[in-house]
């Protein structure tokens, strides 16, 4: 499936669309670029909005279900078929996890780049389909894994050629969801036209049914799914959402006619290269970039990053500017963005210097969030979890205590906070992204530290012979779901306001690729903590958790993620905006 997007440039495509847009009032035209799949300039009256949003709503619940299916059994399938010991089945979900989310930032600069949001979208979701059929493979076929344990010690390991499959299958769906979670955000925000101030307001609404579609997604993947997993089998609990993967995309393709498209504008990364190669070179040749210097932007009314509207000037990281002073026109050639810069282009890398400080102060909740999918799910797997006489819970279905939450949060905060904040902070959505932000990352430092009780509480009631409910970690799975809810959206709303046309898909990867840092950063943590209390008797991390001292291991994430909060709120507190500079 294919689009004709609008080349402004051509005087001729500019006015048959302007003819075959004659019979629509200039008043129904979108101000910020898109275009419909024709290539005209968008109708709001026929594109967009909440007639497009629902396709990419409902795409994104069923694209989640797949993935959360496959995030909750992964570490259980590692260490049952498989036979990895939990310590290294928790380090490769980890680093899988982590390889999954920096490849988003390979996906983004695709989209931004070459290939538009909804094709990179499109042709991402088939890979990922791929690996989800390889994966389903993987578990339907007994050669692929390694055969049951005789006894209790003699369990044989996965074979080079088994593993190798495997992990190629989770390639796959890495490299697949790269390229579908940072732009699927951004092609919806997409749909609203920020020059409206109806469809403004919509945008935010779009936000939080989105976050919240990933939740449903997560609920049925959480019950439903695993419950299928554990009476049928990982063949069919990897089958299902492979089929439920590939409706995601007949989903996305049925809405084709009334999306929005933005053309895309060329590599970015290559325009901050060009402003750091041309600043560092002006800056050995003596020039000065004081406030009454002249610097250099075209005449055009857009700038010439393709479809991406000018960027005012700012005073902040003046060195930059000198990539923009304007020195004699018949010395330099003004068309060579390797030799001078328009003051947009610099304005897009001080953008992105802005936003970086607090994309790094909060990558400590990515660190605990990586806990649901590893040391909190084998908690979940040695507790009582017989609810009733026949009916047993999965243990992956206990992470539905988080995504339950969102529920809860996100609807009080929009109906009952938002309303009162507003009327104190005078502020369009009550408190302030980076505000948001912040009480997310407070409130998951409770989390951390209420695992910390529950687990050297259940390890001490272990001792004595007994089993307690695991009902036990609803808290700690709750309370992290919350300090979720307020930091996502955040994130969400944070990233894309004060990303420039040029790198909205980028920005909404940066913020997503700190989930996969902070699975690397947990991964290099249990690593550091075998090393320094060893696997022995006195091993914090072991096999056997009834051996452990997980409880130790969730107090220092705690720490880390109260000294992040502070962190975080310096870098808060200085953050200026494009908008506020």
């Amino acid at each position: 499936m294919s689009y004709q997007l609008l080349d402004t440039s051509d005087p001729a495509t500019v006015h048959n669309n302007t003819a075959s847009s004659s019979t629509s009032s200039s008043m129904d035209l979108v101000t910020n670029g898109s275009v419909d799949f024709r290539g005209r300039v968008a109708n709001k009256r026929k594109t967009g909005g909440w007639k497009a949003s629902p396709w990419i709503i409902a795409n994104e619940a069923a694209e989640r279900l797949s993935a959360f299916t496959v995030s909750a059994s992964l570490v259980l399938y590692l260490t049952k078929e498989m036979k990895e010991s939990l310590p290294d089945a928790a380090t490769h979900v980890s680093d899988w996890v982590g390889a999954t989310y920096l490849l988003m930032l390979l996906g983004a600069f695709l989209a931004d780049a070459y290939l538009g949001r909804y094709l990179t979208v499109i042709l991402s979701s088939a890979v990922y389909l791929v690996g989800m059929i390889l994966l389903t493979v993987s578990a339907s076929v007994k050669g692929l894994r390694p055969p049951p344990c005789a006894d209790n010690s003699n369990c044989p390991s996965a074979t080079p050629g088994q593993s190798a499959f495997l992990y190629c299958a989770l390639a796959l769906v890495a490299l697949g969801t790269g390229g579908v979670k940072p732009n699927v955000p951004s092609f919806g925000a997409d749909q609203h036209d920020e020059n409206d101030e109806k469809e403004l307001s919509y945008k935010y609404k779009f936000f939080n049914l989105f976050f919240l579609s990933i939740k449903v997604g997560a609920l049925l993947g959480l019950t439903v799914m695993v419950y299928i997993e554990q009476e049928k089998g990982y063949a069919w609990g990897f089958g299902i959402p492979t089929v439920i993967m590939f409706s995601s995309v007949v989903i996305l393709a049925a809405g084709f006619p009334v999306y929005r498209y933005k053309k895309p504008m060329g590599s970015v990364f290559t325009r901050f290269i060009q402003v750091l190669v041309v600043s560092i070179r002006n800056h050995f040749k003596g020039v000065e970039a004081s406030p009454d210097v002249k610097l250099y932007e075209v005449a055009t009314e857009e700038s010439d990053i393709v479809g991406a509207r000018k960027l005012s000037h700012t005073p902040q990281y003046r060195f930059l500017d000198k990539a923009a002073v304007m020195e004699d026109p018949e010395l330099i050639d003004i068309n060579n963005r390797w030799k001078l810069c328009t003051v947009t282009q610099v304005e897009e890398l001080k953008t992105f210097v802005r936003v970086f400080p607090v994309w790094a102060a909060t990558i400590a909740l990515s660190l605990s969030l990586a806990q649901q999918s590893t040391f909190f799910l084998a908690q979940s797997k040695i507790l009582d979890r017989q609810l009733g006489p026949k009916f047993v819970i999965p243990p992956g279905s206990m992470q539905v205590f988080a995504v339950v939450n969102a529920f809860v949060t996100v609807p009080i905060y929009e109906r009952f906070v938002v309303p009162i904040i507003k009327k104190k902070t005078n502020h369009h959505r009550g408190f302030t992204a980076l505000q948001r932000m912040g009480i997310g990352l407070f409130i998951s430092i409770f989390s951390l530290a209420t695992a910390a009780v529950i687990e050297h509480m259940r390890r001490n009631h272990a001792k004595d012979g007994m089993i307690i409910s695991v009902f036990w970690l609803v808290p700690q799975f709750f309370i992290l779901g919350g300090a979720e809810s307020f930091t996502y959206v955040g994130q969400l709303e944070f990233f894309y306001d004060e990303a420039t046309d040029g790198m909205k898909s980028v920005c909404g990867a940066l913020f997503l690729s700190e989930i996969g840092i902070g699975s690397w950063v947990n991964s290099a943590l249990v690593k550091i903590v075998e090393r320094a209390t060893g696997t022995g008797e006195n091993g914090w991390l072991r096999d056997d958790l009834n051996d452990s001292k997980l409880d130790y291991y969730y107090a220092i994430l705690a720490a880390i993620s109260l000294v992040n909060l502070f962190v975080y709120v310096w870098v808060a507190r200085r953050y200026k905006g494009r908008h506020q500079s």
